[in-house]
């Protein structure tokens, strides 16, 4: 599981201006801190302040490239909820390790409500989905129920 990032005991207040630095890193994690202090009405070692004192809270937990899915392959995306049939943390820890090990599974959530889990799953297509729904999730342990949302389209995507 990955790690979640230190948050630091001692936050400045997020204000307006760190709102604006953080609209600008998420739209281009590439910004040179000269444009962005442009941007945002800053001197650059204002600015650079400011992002170093968001990274070290714990704020900005790190930056990424955003890939081209359907370049890479990876045409086929599903949301799909997981009930178990014992609702144990070891069971959960089991379920869990089984789903980092599956290169298919992109995000694991742990949810309330009538299932345990959503997955989010990118594969090549739906043979290579169907496959990953028998041979992995089908067998992962204490897997009792399953459904697949099969994303047609998406019109909105924030993530890094």
């Amino acid at each position: 599981m990955r790690a979640k990032p230190q948050i630091a005991q001692y936050m400045t207040e997020i204000d307006d201006l760190h709102q604006r630095i953080l609209r600008e890193l998420e739209a281009d994690g590439r910004i040179s801190n000269a444009e962005l202090a442009k941007r945002v009405g800053l001197s650059a070692s204002a600015c650079l302040r400011r992002v170093q004192e968001l990274e070290r809270s714990g704020v900005i937990a790190g930056y990424r490239a955003v890939l081209n899915r359907e370049a890479l392959g990876l045409g086929f995306t599903a949301y799909v909820t997981v009930g178990l049939s014992e609702h144990t943390k070891k069971a959960q820890r089991d379920f869990e390790r089984a789903m980092m090990a599956a290169p298919e599974v992109r995000e694991v959530h742990d949810v309330t409500g009538s299932i345990e889990y959503i997955l989010r799953v990118e594969a090549r297509d739906l043979a290579a989905y169907k496959h990953f729904h028998t041979e992995v999730l089908g067998m992962a342990p204490k897997v009792q129920s399953i459904t697949s949302y099969i994303v047609m389209e998406t019109t909105k995507d924030e993530r890094g």
